[in-house]
């Protein structure tokens, strides 16, 4: 009888621990399955926006954006506005994903020519012609001659109602980073700027407790502003 009871108890805490395990690998799919459900989004329908609407309505669901470079021609979407999208709008993606967008490029778009090398001006000439904007961005680098396209976007042979231009500007010579004078002395701080072609002025000096005479207290330009030689430097002191 004894026995009995023993083999008894001994199945009741098998079957007790067998349902407790049960239980917890249960519960831990359910929580899984949770954790994987709230970390997907519905891809939002991004169809003729323009590249910064769309980057702001895929982040406001934690989904990045990616801008194909080829345009597509499209008689019905404005160009540079968003005429096709990867994944589609409605379907499930996972936080962080990248969703691909292709923008169009009108109804009429031109072929880009080849504008690499070309003065700006020159390359200014042709888009217009050809009924194609052109944005601008600059560069100053000595590898390159100035005001000179050192590269585009799309590139050429591409239909497209807009290009980017990148345009290597002059090198304006040298240029250094204003130092922070505050708390140094005036007369040594000026002393060695005018040494490297600064003019240097001191247009006031006012009374600061604790301060010893002499110390600057107020510069213009401020520190880490860029400046060149012979540019104006102003300073205020302690008296």
């Amino acid at each position: 009888m004894a026995f009995r009871t023993r083999v008894w108890g001994a199945g009741k805490l098998f079957l007790l621990a067998g349902a407790l395990a049960a239980t917890y690998f249960l519960f831990a799919a359910a929580s899984m399955r949770l954790a994987l459900k709230t970390r997907e989004v519905d891809v939002p329908d991004l169809s003729n926006r323009t590249a910064d609407e769309a980057t702001d309505i895929a982040a406001s669901v934690g989904l990045a954006l990616r801008v194909e470079d080829v345009r597509r021609l499209d008689p019905k979407i404005a160009a540079e506005r968003v005429m096709a999208q990867e994944p589609a709008a409605g379907t499930t993606a996972r936080r962080q994903r990248s969703v691909r967008v292709w923008l169009s490029a009108g109804a009429n778009a031109a072929t880009i020519p080849f504008l690499v090398g070309e003065s700006e001006r020159a390359a200014q000439m042709r888009v217009s012609q050809a009924g194609i904007a052109a944005a601008v961005a600059e560069i100053r680098s000595g590898d390159y001659a100035p005001d000179v396209v050192v590269a585009q976007n799309p590139a050429a042979k591409t239909a497209a109602s807009q290009v980017s231009l990148l345009v290597n500007r002059a090198d304006q010579g040298a240029s250094y980073v204003m130092p922070d004078l505050i708390g140094v002395n005036g007369d040594r701080a000026a002393e060695i700027l005018r040494g490297h072609g600064f003019r240097v002025a001191v247009v006031a000096s006012n009374p600061y407790p604790g301060v010893a005479a002499g110390i600057v207290l107020r510069q213009s330009p401020q520190g880490g502003f860029r400046i060149a030689p012979g540019e104006p430097i102003s300073l205020e002191v302690s008296r």
